[in-house]
């Protein structure tokens, strides 16, 4: 999906909630700011681009003026920690469920909103988890999905963020242990944001019960074009019965190849903007599954 108008004034908020996060004086914050702000599609002069590519060039000159390949390393390791605390209590959540694989699933996109929870107690995270449990999924496209997973034996997601990534955890061990797919969880290979990497993949574990790998893309991308990812991506694209694309970063830019690509795509993210809540008719912050097959 194009940018629209909204996600510039998005973006920047984004922007300034990640300078305040590292370690910059004042100075230093208002002059990084003010080079970004010479960024062309923050302008209102591009809009043939996607939120990601425009934050890929945010990423870039945060990265270089901080000198550090991953300035949110502490950052996602302390939201892995604080979610893998309630791994048991989100256990037992699904496995009490009506239905385990809907909750699961339903989990697994409101993971991406746990980044702003990591702060708080595990007693008030718990209580935010059972809260938002309680939005509703659209039936009809849980149940094409479903169906579409008892037909897949090869199965692809592309993750987002830490933290969120403990709940993906969750729902590929239930879908392992129904359907037994070959499952690959592919993972940023440069580092942005609070995105995932190998490090935090293996940090929850994700190794041990499906295959994890890079994506191949050489720069702070927070989404998924797949002619910038590696061979062995895109070979485990071609082989997949089905894709899980996390996150809104991943939706954006696969949204722009869904088009020339026949395969089947399952889009999990939260409606987190107004784009979003116009694309999907979902209200803000509520959980979104959409089958493109």
């Amino acid at each position: 999906m194009r940018i629209k108008p909204d996600c510039i004034p998005c973006i920047l908020k984004m922007t300034i909630s990640s300078l305040r996060k590292l370690s910059l004086d004042e100075n230093s914050v208002k002059a990084l700011y003010t080079d970004i702000l010479r960024i062309p599609a923050l302008r209102g002069q591009v809009w043939d681009i996607t939120s990601p590519e425009i934050i890929e060039e945010v990423w870039k000159k945060i990265v270089a003026k901080v000198n550090a390949r991953d300035p949110f390393y502490e950052v996602k390791s302390n939201q892995n920690k604080n979610i893998l605390a309630l791994y048991p209590f989100l256990e037992k959540m699904i496995n009490d469920a009506a239905d385990p694989l809907k909750l699961a699933v339903k989990l697994s996109i409101l993971g991406n909103s746990m980044d702003f929870m990591v702060a708080d107690s595990s007693v008030t995270i718990e209580k935010s988890i059972a809260e938002k449990a309680q939005l509703p999924l659209a039936d009809g496209n849980y149940s094409q999905f479903r169906k579409q997973l008892e037909a897949t034996r090869h199965l692809l997601i592309f993750g987002d963020n830490a933290g969120e990534i403990v709940f993906d955890r969750l729902l590929i061990d239930l879908i392992k242990k129904r359907y037994q797919p070959e499952i690959t969880f592919v993972v940023r290979s440069v580092p942005t944001l609070n995105d995932a990497t190998l490090t935090e993949a293996r940090a929850v574990g994700i190794h041990k019960i499906a295959t994890v790998i890079e994506n191949g893309i050489d720069g702070p991308l927070p989404g998924t074009v797949l002619s910038r990812c590696s061979n062995d991506v895109n070979d485990r694209v071609n082989r997949s019965d089905l894709i899980i694309s996390k996150g809104g970063g991943n939706f954006d830019t696969l949204d722009e190849e869904r088009k020339h690509l026949n395969k089947k795509i399952s889009f999990l993210l939260l409606s987190k903007c107004a784009p979003h809540h116009d694309n999907f008719g979902v209200n803000l912050y509520h959980p979104v599954l959409v089958n493109s097959y």
